[in-house]
């Protein structure tokens, strides 16, 4: 008797601390992730004869921070401009018998064609590889996928270098950190600056802004950014596809009018 009435007991000792354990999990809060937010100076950059460039700011804020994460300094934000995707092609060139002519070629698909990203760090450090491959952030990381199967003896990555090296020299590949790229101006505000090249490509672009706590991606946001052409180049560019052949008609004339009145400026007698 005295045995079933203390199995009895612990029984129902268990249960109470069964049920107040489910009562405090019940009231213990859930922790709320961060959330990002942003916004951009202006919507639409305007390309004109005189274009030299143009800076595009980015303002965000962190909804929700972590206080202990934040006094270690684990919040890291990283900021991407990307361009207009089109299908581009490299070429491999090789000399035959004394003549450099292109012997093998690659062509990734839908690749933008112009990239910037700023970032409070370098985005190597901000987070692993793995992360940054499944991403796609980063210049040195982007997804860059041949259209059609190729040969094995093919070198992709000698191909994938040459178009990155190629985008940076044309200043339409770009990175920037600390200062010069992202900046907190207060413990969860933050502002971003990215260069815009002369020679951005007219377009639909996409600003992509991407929160990390402690290397881990926490939220991300993205807004439309459109670049387009105004004045005489926007007409141009407008009759080159819209009315190729009467484009192409006046060019020749043009060119011919040029030609005549220089021998006639330039000629001795």
């Amino acid at each position: 008797m005295m045995h079933r009435l203390a199995g009895f007991c612990l029984v129902w000792l268990m249960g109470i601390g069964i049920a107040y354990a489910q009562q405090a999990q019940q009231k213990a809060p859930t922790p709320v992730p961060e959330k990002l937010e942003i916004g951009i100076s202006t919507r639409e950059i305007a390309i004109t004869p005189d274009f030299r460039g143009a800076d595009l700011t980015i303002f965000g804020v962190i909804n929700d921070v972590d206080t202990a994460v934040l006094s270690t300094h684990g919040y890291d934000v990283a900021v991407t401009l990307e361009g207009p995707e089109k299908d581009v092609t490299v070429r491999r060139k090789a000399r035959v018998f004394g003549i450099w002519i292109n012997r093998e070629l690659l062509t990734f698909a839908r690749v933008p064609l112009s990239y910037s990203i700023a970032s409070t760090r370098p985005i190597g450090d901000i987070t692993s590889a793995a992360e940054r491959a499944r991403l796609g952030v980063g210049i040195d990381d982007l997804p860059l996928n041949p259209t059609h199967s190729f040969d094995t003896a093919l070198d992709i990555r000698a191909f994938r270098a040459a178009f990155l090296r190629q985008q940076r020299a044309n200043g339409l590949y770009q990175s920037q950190t600390n200062k010069e790229g992202v900046r907190f101006v207060s413990a969860n505000l933050f502002q971003a600056s990215l260069r815009l090249p002369a020679n951005i490509p007219a377009g639909g672009h996409v600003v992509h802004a991407y929160l990390f706590r402690n290397g881990s991606l926490v939220s991300e946001r993205q807004l439309a950014l459109t670049v387009v052409k105004t004045g005489l180049e926007q007409a141009i560019t407008d009759a080159a596809h819209h009315t190729p052949i009467a484009y192409g008609c006046l060019a020749v004339l043009f060119a011919v009018i040029t030609g005549w009145g220089a021998s006639l400026l330039f000629r001795k007698d």
